[in-house]
């Protein structure tokens, strides 16, 4: 009995030292010079998957909304309701900005339903580029808002003393945005799966949902940032 139960502790403890591994980033294929990483094999799986669903909900649009339209619609007012709580209703124009982050990042976060899957978000380069694009597009809409000059004047505002502030602010804002994701969806991550193969009869369900919670709250807050920095980027600090 006890040399039964020694086995399966150290069976228990060599399956927790490999989640690490299996939570790490690897290659799997290479063309060449070019390294195919699980990570961005992983992301395009999700991309593929999200255009079949767009498709799908979309090739049958009517004016009198029915079965996934319905669906989608209030998806969009939830977008909208997003927006307009730190851009107005003009903010709208930034849906494609807001609603496409919302998304990509949420069947990112949750994609570890897929069996075999580790959420791309888990991996910093994910959340870095997708950090880095956000506020990319955050300076071109300032630009496009303000005009280059009216872009340049806005880091001296509201005084011009606080000038090297805002630039250090807007250098900061994508490690922000990168680590807040990253460490969030990898420390779920880790913490599900060790759950999982310590108590596996008893807690998956409990897990599962707040898994689920966990990868929508992360959504939602990288989103309302997003919308955050956009509302200073156009209407000033």
């Amino acid at each position: 009995m006890g040399q039964a139960f020694q086995a399966i502790l150290e069976e228990k403890i060599q399956e927790i030292a490999n989640v690490m591994d299996h939570l790490m980033r690897h290659e799997v294929w290479r063309f060449g010079p070019v390294e195919i990483s699980s990570t961005v094999r992983n992301t395009w799986v999700i991309m593929a998957l999200l255009f079949l669903l767009v498709y799908l909900a979309t090739r049958r649009i009517s004016e009198r909304p029915r079965g996934a339209q319905t669906l989608l619609e209030i998806i969009l007012e939830f977008y909208y309701s997003l927006i307009d709580g730190g851009l107005g209703k003009k903010g709208r124009v930034y849906l494609p900005i807001v609603g496409t982050l919302f998304t990509f990042i949420i069947f990112m976060n949750l994609s570890w339903f897929i069996p075999g899957m580790i959420p791309p978000t888990t991996d910093i380069m994910t959340t870095a580029a997708l950090a880095i694009t956000t506020i990319f597009l955050v300076q071109v809409v300032a630009v496009m808002q303000k005009g280059f000059i009216g872009y340049l004047h806005h880091f001296g505002e509201p005084i011009i003393l606080l000038l090297p502030m805002n630039i250090i602010e807007e250098l900061v804002k994508p490690f922000s945005l990168t680590i807040r994701l990253f460490c969030n969806m990898f420390a779920e991550k880790m913490a599900t799966s060790i759950l999982f193969i310590l108590v596996p009869l008893l807690l998956p369900v409990p897990i599962m949902a707040l898994g689920v919670l966990m990868g929508s709250i992360q959504a939602f807050i990288f989103s309302m940032l997003a919308v955050t920095y956009l509302a200073t980027a156009t209407h000033g600090h």
